[in-house]
């Protein structure tokens, strides 16, 4: 079985309606117990979070997938990739390794995609980021992502793979429920 594909961006729009498509799918599989429901929301809220906190702007389609046991919540988006950007994706898979790279081909592939990788842009920062050491008796608050919603995902979801590929990034969340 397979829901509809919501489109969802970074202005919020279409984030309420694929927690109430997670609601539905849910509903519709026999014997689902209204705190898998709750859990089964909170990992789709978690995964649109955790991919809108690290490429930012975002617009991206997301479905689900599954029967009565087994649940894979997809995701997929456009994002102007850099080193930054893609260690935090990476990290956020279970396996710790981009999925796109299976084979000869794509891990090199990957392995170019890598080293093509610009910088992270730190323009708008007052002092460079790489001087921030040097300057003497000054206090920079970092912002840096607490990785909270990475956590939350690890925590609830059984697996968690990553694809990048180009500027694409696909994201699946697996969860087998009891039966």
């Amino acid at each position: 079985m397979k829901s509809e594909v919501i489109m969802i961006d970074n202005h919020g729009n279409g984030f309420s309606e694929a927690v109430e498509q997670t609601r539905h799918f849910c509903e519709s599989c026999d014997g689902m117990s209204d705190k898998e429901i709750l859990r089964l929301q909170l990992i789709s809220e978690e995964m649109l979070s955790l991919v809108r906190s690290i490429t930012g702007e975002m617009r991206a389609s997301f479905w689900i997938e599954g029967n009565g046991t087994e649940i894979e919540f997809h995701m997929t988006t456009q994002t102007v990739m850099d080193k930054e950007k893609r260690g935090l994706l990476i990290m956020s898979a279970t396996s710790r390794r981009n999925e796109a790279a299976k084979g000869f081909l794509g891990k090199l592939r990957d392995v170019f995609e890598q080293a093509m990788a610009s910088e992270p842009n730190r323009a708008g920062e007052a002092v460079p980021y790489e001087l921030r050491g040097d300057v003497a008796y000054t206090l920079y608050e970092t912002e840096e992502w607490d990785g909270y919603e990475r956590s939350i995902l690890r925590r609830l979801a059984d697996n968690v793979k990553i694809s990048i590929r180009g500027r694409t990034v696909e994201m699946t969340v697996c969860k087998r429920l009891a039966e």
